[in-house]
């Protein structure tokens, strides 16, 4: 077995929570979400989702816990720990691919969070002013160098934090994120919701109208649920890692759900009604983010001010998702390559530079290079959201439910039996982890390649 590695750690539960939280909480909720929402019938989707996230996906992050605090150090390094087998450490070595392939487009997109708070600040979109976002988007989006710039800046902002460490670096900027976070996103949906009209957005959200699902719908949430937790790419183990033996861990997965979830609905709250208040079409995509709402600012009171706090919050959220991403990259390199965190987090920095501009350059340029129909940046976040998250996701179930077994996992979610957790309980999620989940992803991706 390889030997378990904590020479750094969450300095406390709360700070844990926070950057674990900061994991789930990113652009999936702000940029995702809403469009979602809005492509599958509104309330009755966010239903759907609900039950998915609870009955699914946090079992999914909590044996993802489980595997990190049991097993130690890197993925790889967790997962040969506990499952007794080193063939085992592939999964580990498989979820640090998975957030690489995922950074090479996410620092593209948070380039573009930074260029849209900055034209926030510089009053571009205050009331009453006259933009053509789309032009304005299409743009900025096909030019050369400016989003790579900008790319590179998003890449320096985060490598800044990751090499400060786990406790100075990510622990101590989530801490001061992430209430920041749910405070601006509280002030964008009081004044989204007040707009006159706002009404027609918030029945659109909380009105459920079931006719409007289908098999697709149902896709569309478990994939959401599974992008915005980002299971399946090793986060909450690299974080489990770093986690005091005195946490619990069971209860840990139900506050990072249900922060992310309350996150995800508020944003829906920040964009929807304001989308339906100015008669907008909400089933836009990612239009909806860097194209509509800066046209709504414009002519929303108060909209140069609301413009800068939703791109900030934005921004803010793109960060603290990619600190994890990053970090499991890291983490991994330390292992594998001996390197020291300096070094290992420099070299995931070069990497992303090059990745980073060729998704960039995939929207411009190179928008004629296509591997089955797509190009770069959307490949990459195809192939990483459909098959190696949805791969990782069953990888840590199976590795818990059938290598761990269920004595040690009880073992592990009581501390030792230190933590007092009803025994129903710990049957019902070590049930849904073994059998459950597995069938759920397998049918899942399934349904996707066929």
């Amino acid at each position: 077995m390889t030997e378990k590695r904590h020479n750094d750690a969450f300095s406390s539960n709360f700070g844990m929570i926070a950057a674990a939280i900061g994991s789930a909480i990113g652009l999936g909720n702000l940029w995702r979400f809403p469009y979602l929402v809005g492509q599958n019938g509104g309330a009755a989707f966010i239903i759907v989702y609900l039950i998915i996230t609870l009955i699914i996906s946090t079992p999914i992050l909590l044996a993802e816990s489980v595997i990190g605090r049991r097993g130690g150090g890197s993925p790889a390094e967790a997962y040969i720990n506990v499952s007794g087998r080193k063939a085992w450490g592939g999964a580990g070595i498989m979820g640090m691919i998975t957030c690489f392939m995922i950074m090479s487009f996410y620092v593209v997109v948070g380039g573009w969070t930074i260029k849209y708070l900055i034209l926030s600040v510089a009053g571009q979109f205050h009331r009453g002013a006259i933009i053509d976002s789309p032009t304005m988007f299409e743009g900025f989006m096909t030019s050369t160098t400016a989003p790579i710039i900008y790319s590179w800046l998003f890449i320096a902002l985060t490598i800044v934090i990751i090499i400060l460490g786990v406790q100075k670096g990510i622990e101590k900027t989530s801490k001061l994120m992430m209430p920041m976070l749910f405070v601006l996103i509280i002030l964008i949906g009081i004044r989204s919701v007040t707009l006159p009209g706002a009404k027609a957005g918030i029945d659109y959200l909380f009105k459920p109208d079931f006719s409007s699902l289908n098999f697709e719908s149902l896709l569309a949430a478990l994939g959401q649920s599974f992008f915005s937790l980002s299971l399946g790419a090793c986060m909450l183990i690299t974080y489990g890692a770093y986690t005091p033996k005195s946490s619990n861990l069971t209860k840990n997965a139900a506050i990072i759900s249900v922060s992310d979830t309350f996150f995800a609905v508020m944003a829906g709250c920040a964009i929807m009604p304001a989308v339906f208040a100015f008669g907008v079409n909400p089933t836009q995509g990612a239009g909806l983010v860097f194209v509509t709402l800066p046209q709504i600012f414009t002519q929303m009171p108060l909209g140069g001010v609301c413009s800068v706090l939703f791109f900030f919050t934005l921004f803010l959220a793109a960060v603290s998702s990619a600190v994890s991403l990053f970090e499991v990259i890291t983490s991994s390199i330390m292992s594998l390559g001996k390197k020291s965190r300096s070094s290992a987090a420099l070299i995931v920095a070069l990497v992303l530079v090059m990745t980073g501009s060729l998704c960039s350059l995939s929207q411009g340029v190179l928008r004629g290079v296509t591997i089955h129909g797509m190009n770069i940046f959307d490949q990459f976040d195809y192939v990483s959201a459909n098959f190696l998250m949805t791969t990782g996701g069953l990888l840590t179930v199976l590795c818990v439910g059938w290598r761990m077994g269920k004595e040690q996992f009880v073992d592990e979610i009581t501390s030792g039996g230190t933590i007092n957790l009803p025994p129903a309980l710990a049957s019902v999620l070590f049930f849904i982890i073994k059998y459950v989940a597995p069938i759920v992803i397998v049918a899942t991706a399934i349904s996707i390649i066929f």
